[in-house]
This record gives C-alpha cells, sequence and structure tokens, in this order.
C-alpha cells in the first residue's frame, strides 16, 4: 500500500527538470546515491528518560562495531552494525569526563576527554579503550583540553587537537585568552604502554589574528602523514608533518563575500542580502587527496561563511561555495530562519572518501540537520549529488566506504522538546528516498522558500497539481502550489496571501502587514468550486488561562485565486467564549455554488467539550450559520503521556470524510498516527447555544495506520502529520510540518498511499 522510495535516475531526472540543470547524477554510471536504512537514538544504551549525546563516531576496522563520544553522559558508546539496517546497543564505558572526540587504531579506541576544572586551569586524557573487552588499558596524560583526535592512514601516528578553548563568558569572549592551545602528536609505536607523545607549538603564527592563542579546533591527517589543522577563531590554518613535529606551512583561511542571502530574522526567508568579507572559521577539515583539502566554514566568532571551501597545501582557494550550500538546504525546505542573523545554515564538519570509482565529499550542517553529498570527479567543482536528512545537530561523519555506508552522529537531545540523539546510517546503492518535496527557483534565479507544511489540498480538474500552506512559523502567509505527478514533488509557484480588500482588518487586524500581506496560522486548505481556497486560521490562547492569553480568533477565510481574501468568517460568540488554543486543524469542502458546504476539524477539547470528544463543524455557505458534530478521539497511548488530537480533514463523497489523528509524541514515543474514516449521514448537527454541548457523536473506523509508513524510512517518527490529500487515482498524499526547522531535524515527508480508497471520484472536495 505505501510508497515511497523512488529509483536515483528518477530522483536526479525529476530535480534537474524541476530546475532546469543537468542531471545530478554522473551520465557514466557513477554516483550511486545514499539513502538511510537506520537510525540509533543512543538513549538505547542507557535509558529513554537519560539525556545522552552522540557527537563523534568512529568505526572498528571491519566496520562492524561504532563507538561514539557521549559528553552529556560522560560515556562512550558501543554499537553494533553488522546488520547495518539494524543496530543492535552493545553498552557504555564510563571516561571519567567529557568525551570530546574518538578515533579508531587496531583493536583501540583512542578517546580524548576533557577533564578540565576551570577554563584557566585545562586538562585532559587520552584514554586508550579495548573494543572487544569495553576495558580501558591505558591512560596519557594530554596536558590541556583536547577538542579532536585523528589517526593516521598508516596507523603509525595519533593527532590531538588540545583547544583549550576560550571563555565566552570572559569580557567580549574574543581571544586572546590563556592557557595557549597546541597539538600533540602520539607515536603509536608498540603497545599502547608505550605510547609516548610530543607538543606541537602553535603560538606566534604569522598572520593569525590572535597570536598567543592559537584555538586549534580539528585535524586531519593525509598518506603523507600530514596533519591540517584549523585555527578556528583565528580564520587560519596550518600544516603540521608528523615526524618531524614542524609547522610545514600557515596560512589565513581567508573570507568571502556573499549574496542572496537571508541575514534577517524576520520569520521571512528572503535572500536578499549581502556580506562582504566574511571571516571563514573553519570547523572541520579533511583531506580530498594528498594535495588537497576541504573545510566546513562554520564560523565561531566574528565569521562563518555558510559554505565550504577546497584549498591546496599552498592555501590557496581551488573552489568556494558561495551561497550553493544555503541555497540547496532552502530548496529542501530545511533552511533555519531563526539562524539568519548568526550563521545561517553553520557547516559544522566535512568528511572525504572513495567509494568504489566516486571521490565523495560529505558535508554536514548542524543547523539545518542535513548531510550534503557532493561528486567530486573534478575538484575545483564539486557536483551536488544528494542530500541526506539526519537527526538534530549533526556533529560527527563517519564514511565507511569498504561496507559502502555512511554514519552521521548528532548531538541534540530534548524529550520534552521531542528531540532524541542519534546516530543515522545510510547506505550506498539503496534506492533514494529523499527528498520528497524540492521547489523550483522563482523568477530572480533563487530557489523558492518553504517549510512548516500544515495542510493540503489536490485540485478538481488539474489531476497533477496539489496546494500546499505553510503555518505561523512564517510570515506573508502564502499558498504553494505543487507539482505531485513525480517524485520528488515540486513546488512550482507561490500565491502570497493578501487583504487587498480589507476583509481581515475589519476582523483582525493585528493580523494584516503594513504592505497588505497577512500573517495567519493556516493549518487548513481545500479548493472551492470557483477555484479558488478555503484556509482554516488556528487561533491562539486560551480563554481564562493567563499563561496563554486569548490573542487571536479561530478563523474561516475564502480565498481567490490571486491570494486575495475575499470573505472573512468567524465562529459564533458562544462558542468563542471556549477558545483553546488548539483550535481549527482541518477544512474540506462539499457542494457548488450555493449549496456548498464547509466543514472545520477542531484538534483538541475545548472549554466544556467531553474529554476525548473534539468538535466537526459544519459551516453552511449560504445562510451564515454554525453547527457541530463530535469526533471521538482515540486515548493517549505513549510513555510518556502526552495527547491526541486531529490535524486534518478531507470529504471523500457520500457524507464520509477521512480525518488525521494522531499523538504530539516523535521517535519511540509516538504511537498513534492514523487515518481514520467517518461519515455525518442521518446525524443532524447542532447549535452550540453555550449550555453543555450535546453534540451528535460520529462513529469511525481506522482506514490506515501510519506508524509503520514513518518507521519505513529510516528515521525517528515524525510527530507532525497535518496533511492529507486524495489525488484522483485514489492515492493519498501525506504530509508532515517540519516546524520550520526551529527544534526539530527539518525533515518533510511527503507519503504516497496507493490507491488507499480505492477509485477515487477525483478529487478531495467532493464537488
Amino acid at each position: 500500500m505505501f510508497h515511497s522510495p523512488f529509483s536515483k535516475s528518477l530522483t536526479a531526472l525529476a530535480i534537474a527538470s524541476a530546475l532546469n540543470i543537468s542531471p545530478a547524477l554522473a551520465e557514466d554510471g557513477h554516483g550511486d546515491v545514499f539513502s538511510r536504512i537506520a537510525t540509533f537514538p543512543v538513549f538505547l544504551n542507557t535509558a529513554i528518560d537519560q539525556p545522552t549525546v552522540a557527537e563523534i563516531v568512529a568505526a572498528s576496522e571491519d566496520g562492524n562495531i561504532l563507538v561514539y563520544t557521549d559528553s552529556k553522559g560522560g560515556n562512550i558508546g558501543f554499537v553494533d552494525i553488522a546488520d547495518p539496517a539494524h543496530p543492535q546497543p552493545l553498552g557504555t564505558v564510563a571516561v571519567g569526563g567529557e568525551p570530546t572526540s574518538v578515533a579508531i587504531v587496531g583493536n583501540y579506541a583512542l578517546v580524548a576527554v576533557n577533564t578540565s576544572p576551570s577554563f584557566v586551569a585545562p586538562s585532559g586524557k587520552l584514554l586508550v579503550v579495548n573494543i572487544a573487552t569495553h576495558s580501558i588499558v591505558s591512560t596519557i596524560d594530554l596536558g590541556g583540553q583536547p577538542d579532536a583526535v585523528a589517526i593516521s592512514p598508516d596507523r603509525r601516528y595519533a593527532a590531538v587537537v588540545i583547544e583549550n578553548q576560550r571563555d565566552e563568558e570572559l569580557g567580549d569572549g574574543a581571544p586572546p585568552q590563556t592557557p595557549a592551545g597546541y597539538l600533540t602528536i602520539v607515536d603509536l609505536v608498540g603497545g599502547p604502554g608505550g605510547w609516548t607523545t610530543r607538543k606541537v607549538n602553535l603560538t606566534g603564527l604569522p598572520g593569525m589574528l590572535y597570536a598567543a592563542d592559537p584555538e586549534p579546533e580539528y585535524v586531519a591527517i593525509n598518506h603523507n602523514n600530514v596533519a591540517v589543522v584549523t585555527l578556528q577563531e583565528n580564520n587560519h590554518i596550518a600544516l603540521v608533518n608528523l615526524a618531524t613535529g614542524k609547522v610545514v606551512d600557515h596560512f589565513s583561511a581567508g573570507t568571502v563575500n556573499l549574496d542572496r542571502i537571508d541575514t534577517n530574522e524576520n520569520d521571512l526567508i528572503e535572500l536578499n542580502s549581502s556580506l562582504t568579507s566574511v571571516p571563514r572559521e573553519p570547523d572541520g577539515v579533511t583531506w580530498i587527496s594528498n594535495s588537497e583539502f576541504a573545510t566546513a566554514d562554520e564560523g565561531d566568532l566574528n565569521g562563518g561563511s555558510r559554505g565550504f571551501t577546497i584549498y591546496d597545501t599552498s592555501g590557496t582557494v581551488r573552489y568556494a561555495a558561495g551561497n550553493s550550500v544555503e541555497h540547496t538546504i532552502v530548496r529542501h525546505g530545511h533552511y533555519p530562519e531563526d539562524r539568519s542573523e548568526n550563521k545561517g545554515n553553520e557547516p559544522e564538519n566535512v568528511a572525504a572518501a572513495r567509494y568504489g570509482k566516486d571521490n565523495l565529499l560529505f558535508v554536514g550542517s548542524e543547523r539545518a540537520s542535513v548531510v550534503l553529498v557532493y561528486q567530486m570527479m573534478n575538484p575545483l567543482k564539486p557536483k551536488l549529488l544528494q542530500v541526506l536528512p539526519s537527526a538534530v545537530k549533526p556533529e560527527g561523519l563517519l564514511t565507511i566506504p569498504q561496507r559502502k555506508l555512511l554514519v552521521v552522529a548528532s548531538e541534540e537531545d530534548a524529550r520534552d522538546d521531542k528531540i532524541r540523539a542519534a546516530l543515522t546510517i545510510y547506505r550506498q546503492g539503496a534506492q533514494a528516498t529523499y527528498p520528497t518535496v524540492i521547489s523550483k527557483n522563482r523568477a530572480g534565479g533563487t530557489p523558492i522558500p518553504w517549510g512548516a507544511l500544515s495542510g493540503l489540498a489536490a485540485d478538481p480538474q488539474k489531476k497533477r497539481t496539489v496546494y500546499a500552506i505553510h503555518d505561523s512559523f512564517y510570515d506573508k502567509s502564502r499558498i504553494f502550489v505543487m507539482d505531485a505527478h513525480n517524485e520528488p514533488a515540486v513546488i512550482r509557484k507561490e500565491i502570497v496571501l493578501h487583504d487587498a480588500m480589507g476583509k481581515l482588518a475589519a476582523v483582525q487586524a493585528s493580523m494584516v502587514n503594513g504592505d497588505g500581506t497577512v500573517h495567519l496560522d493556516p493549518e487548513g486548505i481545500a479548493v472551492s468550486d470557483d477555484g479558488g481556497f478555503w484556509i482554516v486560521s488556528e487561533g491562539g490562547g486560551t480563554v481564562g488561562d493567563a499563561q496563554r492569553p486569548f490573542e487571536t480568533l479561530n478563523l474561516l477565510l475564502k480565498i481567490g485565486k490571486d491570494g486575495v481574501i475575499e470573505r472573512v468568517v468567524t465562529l459564533p460568540a458562544a462558542v468563542n467564549a471556549r477558545q483553546v488554543r488548539f483550535g481549527f486543524e482541518g477544512v474540506t469542502s462539499v457542494g457548488t455554488g450555493q449549496n456548498e458546504v464547509i466543514y472545520v476539524a477542531f484538534q483538541r477539547e475545548w472549554a466544556g467539550d467531553p474529554k476525548g470528544k473534539v468538535r466537526i463543524g459544519r459551516y453552511t455557505t449560504a445562510t451564515g450559520a454554525w453547527n457541530f458534530y463530535y469526533y471521538p478521539l482515540d486515548l493517549p497511548a505513549s510513555a510518556n503521556g502526552g495527547w491526541v488530537g486531529l490535524s486534518e480533514l478531507t470529504a471523500v463523497g457520500d457524507d464520509e470524510f477521512i480525518v488525521v489523528e494522531r499523538d504530539d509524541q516523535s521517535g519511540a514515543d509516538a504511537v498513534i498516527k492514523r487515518i481514520y474514516k467517518f461519515s455525518v449521514a442521518n446525524l443532524n448537527p447542532m447549535v452550540d447555544e453555550g449550555g453543555i454541548p450535546g453534540f451528535p457523536v460520529v462513529s469511525k473506523h481506522l482506514v490506515h495506520d501510519l506508524m509503520p509508513d514513518l518507521k519505513a524510512t529510516g528515521g525517528q517518527v515524525l510527530e507532525k502529520i497535518e496533511g492529507l490529500t486524495v489525488l484522483h487515482n485514489g492515492d493519498v498524499l501525506v504530509v508532515n510540518d517540519n516546524d520550520g526547522v526551529k527544534d526539530s531535524n527539518g525533515e518533510t515527508r511527503l507519503l504516497r498511499l496507493e490507491k488507499l480508497l480505492g477509485d477515487h471520484n477525483g478529487h478531495d472536495e467532493g464537488h
């Protein structure tokens, strides 16, 4: 029944067609794509209610065991991926401090551990842990706070970055701050008990911004045993010969000029700003060859170019990503608008490896929670292959090319916010399953920004066209026109809503912007018989609750084809007096002309409603009358508690409707993500006259459980399943709200449920 995967060729061709570019896959057959096959929430190694993180991850030399750092728990964790689609927990080892990095050599995991009591008295150690027995076999004092560790390809050296990081609360947080950081070389000769260390001084390098305070951040080693070290706050890069322990070259990371990016946090993604002479301030670094390396230009103190850079060993920039990473992320619905005034998507780390015939570069974006995959057929011009969704805040990137695997460690963990830290596993050669929605370019050449999709409606006349809306996360409410014929679906147009007739201003002036655009909270959309739209906007606040002040009404709006608001409908005063912030969530239309009737779904019970009963409102357009039914909700079934409510409503003919009913849980806590059908035939809806409601209760039956479909994506179960529509051929489309990438991994899943309702009458409004 469920259909989501699509072939790599279809993915490339669909995206290329949408964007008017060459296919992202190489024509010579190179470029097998990756697909997420499993996600391992790291609480599986501890307990579901224990906060954990996964920051850096390494693999045993056979690629069967993962070792990750958990700084929040003070542990390293082990995971069995002999069957990578079904990772298994192997437990944890306490390290007596904050683990910051891990690397593997032979049978041992080398774990960098921060034991600093303060910024001015940094300390740390390198633990040598037997992977098979989980025992600590050796401890090496590092003399300072370590931040990254790398192993040379010949296993002769380990290089440990001793950052001795700055105190961001001291003064203005800027360097120099003592003591200075440095690089430690570990000579891996003989057994771990005989390993020795050498210190490489990085202070006083000409051209550094803070010569007394290097602030080294990340390290990688090439086949010539040359370590490249990023000195992030200094916007500098050093090359160290590990055999001699000498700095053999160093240079500025340089600056970039950026245009057509968003630097204004105003609840809009506006690619109309520029930045001049932005220091790159690189974080992660990886060798592409013995003479070229790439950096993730995250920024930290004053910089952040929102992309990545490729250098040669002389310091010459061979490639700079410019605004391309930002634009790619916007196109895929992952742009973190609330980070626009900071560093945008913030590339955090990079990794490179050869997979079969392909040299690939992986770029992890911390704030967008994606990994961009590039083919390096020509290092001067990396070719974007695909974008992969991760868990929230990807930090560590691990390539396992001998097994065609990629593993990403993500560090954000907050169960109350529906976020769990995880290891995400991808396999090359599997069918691509992401993205499911992308956008075309606007006339000016920048991608149509989108996110937080909260409702869907199929066009009753145009078989390929589906309309979508976004909720109040973004200003200037708009309707997206989407071609859903192919996968991924393509947003090809946007219709900005406008109060040109003053209809909204007369009812809720606070929702109208100075230019006449509007800031609604659209949660449902339906196509009207005249080709326009009906949209429901959820109200804000709960009557009588000082913690959630009553701010805006729940509104039903008639919208013209051009986006002009033609009619604004409010609920009767007696109903408004019961408002709870969980209001209008879905809308659908039946009938034509003067006989058009609008049905709306409320998400949860309002004041005075029986527990577990939510309203289905019926609005008669000819008379303006509101009447109501009750819909019976399932009881919450999650171990984490929470609530259950409605998210969407769609007419399917003969007085029948389908709804999305869901809990407010995600990941392992999610239980209820369901599609139900109910009928209002032979039921007489009632007016709310302000007493104890006694509306007729509809009977429902389960049509489809979405949990298997959501688990089949290889990720953590998404919380907000909010959009639902029926296509001409009977397929049902379902989409989640990605919360505008705030406290979310930004993933949007447009699920296609084939022939779920059998042969259909052609559209979801029942006209």
